[in-house]
């Protein structure tokens, strides 16, 4: 097996045994499902860059070098061809999209594999080995050993070539015909959870390679942050095509969500009926029935036979967002009751509706929460919710589709309390979340004093303590911001699969600890130079800051995880209890290493 970073560099041999050059790239032919490698690139003398068939002058490959069958004055040089692209200048460090793990990911290395006097390309490696293999070799093989003390390993985490999409080129510009997945024939969802992971830029060449009726689908699908963006994006016509081509309940949530002259002009660029449809959709106050309800409903009369329901179902169908029940009316569209699809499968054609209308239809009221009716919706097993003013006529109905969306947002809303994660509280609640804090007021401010003391005990000046103290709330606030990010993952992540391994984020966490560290570090270097403290007291307040915020980031992310590898049943130690030890073993270190560095330092 060959690495592309390993080969980067690597000197060409002439038959002669003479170097001609260094490997600056390797070309592949675009159309096989593990792609050959049909030319050489290499830099020669001055840096010039020359390229040779791969099938006419490689002779052999290995760890060390590329070996060609030729001598340098019988080589004869060649171009890149329109169905070849190059591995280092057109995938590494590229995005692209995973269409079988439905996400942008970004190339950190190459896998090839040698068949038949053949290289061929086996896929794209985006795990952290790519990264760190592309820093330098050792890394890796460090990491691995790391890896293997904690009882895990590193795994290789490689995209088949078959599951590849490029993006940071014009996909126009790159004619891939190998049996791809392209965009275009992925699920409208699969296709919002690429759009969401990309830039506005290349969200809209995305854009580009999908008809209206695609393009409405995948933004319906977006989460609300990105459809409005997206939309705001397109030109005003393609635009306003693409909201008419959207179910009403979906455009209205997009178009409510755009500044006002943007609205009022895509909605007059509609058809009237469309726009006049959303206008009155955009009349109902957010996170009610009628903010979430669709207008597009089904709606016979008594007197008509189930022949005649049929036949008018076949008329609407195609205009209608889902056909679940079908509601009886009568009047000013009075609902009056519904039949199910499987009444009206399983009866004779000459039957009448009045013959098998069930009364006892559960229906809200326009103005009733969103997350009452979603939960109406949930304990009886509902596929729609009849929406009606307070005359009983029936407005619309919530499809089941909605509701989940509600109880989702409300379920992430929930979590986000729960683990601290939102900050926001109304006025009226602010005595009440201040008790709940009174108590960590108190911790914090007992752990504060301890420290002091111990800090006093154990420094040689008076300054130096004062000055180590004045930290002391930067130490014990990251500690409980840390634990609520690592509970918080734990939480979301409750499948053990579902998890990220355990090394990716301890590595992931560290490099953030490592940037955090430096900048609290240089922070408390500079006000404490600003205030006038001698240059020793600078340094061992800052190191101990800096040492510390990286030794809690890289503890906060292990304990989590030792615990549930200890428990294969979940983790279950209390919130509280794992925020405080954090906030002690924070202070702890930092003590440690202003005792340490106190010593050790003289200026």
């Amino acid at each position: 097996m060959y690495y592309l970073t390993r080969m980067l560099g690597k000197p060409v041999l002439d038959a002669a045994g003479e170097t001609v050059g260094t490997i600056s790239d390797v070309a592949i032919a675009t159309g096989e499902v593990f792609p050959r490698v049909t030319s050489l690139a290499f830099l020669g003398p001055d840096k010039t860059p020359f390229m040779l068939s791969w099938r006419k002058y490689v002779a052999e490959i290995d760890d060390e070098h590329v070996m060609l069958n030729s001598e340098r004055a019988g080589l004869r040089f060649s171009y890149l061809q329109p169905d070849e692209i190059l591995l280092h200048r057109d995938l590494l460090n590229k995005q692209i999209v995973d269409t079988q793990g439905m996400k942008v990911v970004r190339v950190n290395d190459l896998k090839l594999s040698e068949s038949r006097n053949q290289l061929r390309l086996l896929g794209a490696e985006v795990g952290i080995r790519g990264i760190l293999r592309g820093l330098a070799p050792w890394l890796e093989r460090a990491a691995e050993r790391i890896a293997r003390v904690f009882g895990t390993g590193i795994p290789e985490n490689l995209i088949a070539w078959n599951y590849m999409d490029l993006l940071d080129r014009d996909l126009s510009h790159v004619q891939l015909s190998v049996t791809h997945k392209r965009l275009h024939e992925l699920h409208p969802a699969d296709v919002a959870d690429v759009l969401e992971q990309l830039s506005a830029a290349q969200r809209a060449r995305v854009f580009e390679h999908l008809d209206n009726t695609q393009a409405a689908l995948a933004v319906a699908e977006l989460e609300d942050e990105y459809q409005a963006d997206v939309i705001d994006d397109l030109g005003s016509q393609r635009a306003s095509d693409i909201l008419e081509m959207m179910d009403p309940d979906d455009a209205a949530d997009v178009i409510g969500d755009l500044p006002y002259d943007k609205a009022e002009a895509l909605l007059r660029l509609m058809g009237v009926e469309e726009s006049g449809t959303i206008r009155r959709l955009l009349g109902y106050r957010e996170k009610t029935a009628g903010g979430i309800m669709t207008p597009e409903v089904t709606t016979v009369t008594e007197e008509m036979s189930l022949e005649q329901v049929i036949a008018h179902l076949r008329e609407e169908a195609e205009d209608t967002e889902s056909i679940y029940y079908i509601y009886v009316v009568e009047g000013d569209m009075h609902l009056t009751g519904v039949i199910s699809l499987r009444d009206l499968v399983i009866s004779e054609p000459h039957t009448l509706v009045s013959d098998i209308v069930s009364r006892d239809v559960f229906n809200v009221g326009v103005e009733d929460d969103q997350e009452d009716v979603a939960e109406l919706m949930s304990k009886y097993d509902l596929l729609a919710m009849p929406v009606v003013d307070e005359t009983g006529k029936l407005l619309g109905i919530v499809t089941v589709d909605d509701a989940l969306d509600v109880l989702e947002e409300e379920s992430a809303e929930d979590l986000a309390l729960a683990t601290g994660a939102s900050r926001s509280f109304e006025t009226s609640d602010a005595w009440s979340w201040l008790g709940r804090k009174s108590g960590w007021v108190t911790v914090w401010a007992v752990l504060g004093v301890l420290a002091s003391l111990l800090i006093s005990r154990f420094t040689n000046t008076l300054e130096s303590a004062i000055a180590l103290v004045f930290f002391i709330p930067l130490v014990i606030r990251l500690a409980e911001e840390i634990s609520s990010h690592s509970l918080a993952m734990l939480i979301e992540a409750g499948d053990p699969e579902d998890r990220p391994p355990f090394m990716r984020r301890l590595f992931v966490d560290v490099l953030v600890g490592i940037g955090l560290g430096l900048v609290s570090g240089l922070l408390a270097f500079g006000m404490l130079e600003a205030l006038g403290e001698p240059l020793d007291t600078s340094v061992v307040v800052a190191g101990s800051v800096g040492g510390t915020v990286l030794a809690t980031t890289a503890i906060g992310t292990l304990v989590p995880y030792l615990a549930l590898k200890k428990d294969g049943s979940g983790w279950r130690a209390p919130s509280v209890l794992f925020s405080t030890g954090l906030a002690v073993i924070g202070l702890a270190v930092y003590l440690l290493l202003a005792t340490y560095l106190k010593s050790t330092i003289r200026f």
